[in-house]
């Protein structure tokens, strides 16, 4: 927990293509640990029917304060009303899209700096699927190349929200094979922990950085705390990269990951019998 009464809220990165239709179980539970009002931030989206959708299932699920807030433009983002809903609300959604339009919208905005003061401070919870996962990280990745081996020109890398530090967050993980170019993000700064989560599947990082997984697929932790050896630097254009000492794990439903000690958990089985 935060120092000096800071109270951080939770961060929730989903990797896209949430249930929307049974259970719900992740956005049901981003609304029960919520409390309260839910503010949908669809920039990302190009469809004016994103907004509108997520306040239907939020609104289905119990929300009865939630509504969209349709920022479109660098302007909207410095707008009184919207800020004031901000302000007032115990849960702020991102929707999927397109995370550069996030960046180029919000980034160093009023809202962003609203999003990290009352996330950090005052316990605002965020969460973000798709695009809007990529966003809630520090360091983001913009766009880059599929596939299992890591290599020089795999990724770009732009700034994030800020929302959370030392983590880069990939989604649509295991469906579009991008664990090519999360290693090849941490390839860059080995101090990062890499998170890629799967569709339907979502990341509950709790104040004190410790995560649990749910949802129907897995979340891959690359973890480069202990990388001996790294080529990034010296390997030629769109080349293969050496990584020796690379630690990753994969968390399926109920698993956890500590981000400050960097220690993993698999999913605890009650009632298992041993054969």
């Amino acid at each position: 927990m935060s120092s000096e009464g800071n109270h951080r809220g939770f961060i929730v990165p989903i990797g896209g293509a949430e249930d929307k239709v049974g259970e719900r179980a992740i956005l049901r539970h981003f609304a029960e640990i919520c409390h309260g009002r839910i503010a949908i931030l669809p920039t990302a989206s190009e469809s004016s029917e994103t907004g509108p959708r997520y306040e239907r299932l939020f609104g289905e699920l119990g929300v009865q304060d939630v509504r969209s807030l349709p920022i479109d433009e660098r302007s909207g983002a410095e707008d009184p009303e919207m800020l004031e809903y901000l302000e007032g609300a115990q849960g702020v959604f991102l929707t999927g899209g397109n995370q550069l339009r996030l960046s180029t919208t919000l980034g160093g905005t009023s809202v962003t700096d609203l999003l990290r003061r009352r996330h950090s401070k005052e316990g605002l919870h965020v969460a973000g699927t798709s695009a809007g996962a990529a966003f809630l990280s520090e360091h983001m990745i913009a766009y880059g190349d599929h596939g299992p081996t890591p290599r020089s020109d795999m990724v770009t890398l732009a700034a994030g929200g800020g929302l959370i530090q030392r983590v880069i967050i990939d989604q649509h993980f295991r469906e579009r094979d991008r664990l090519g170019r999360l290693m090849s993000a941490i390839a860059y700064n080995p101090r990062l922990v890499g998170i890629g989560v799967d569709e339907d599947t979502a990341a509950f990082i709790d104040p004190d950085r410790v995560f649990r997984v749910m949802g129907s697929g897995a979340v891959t932790v690359v973890d480069g705390s202990e990388v001996e050896h790294l080529s990034m630097d010296s390997v030629g254009k769109d080349s293969p990269v050496s990584i020796i000492g690379l630690r990753v794990h994969v968390l399926v439903d109920g698993g956890s990951f500590d981000l400050e000690s960097r220690t993993a958990s698999p999913r605890s089985v009650v009632g298992a019998q041993k054969g």
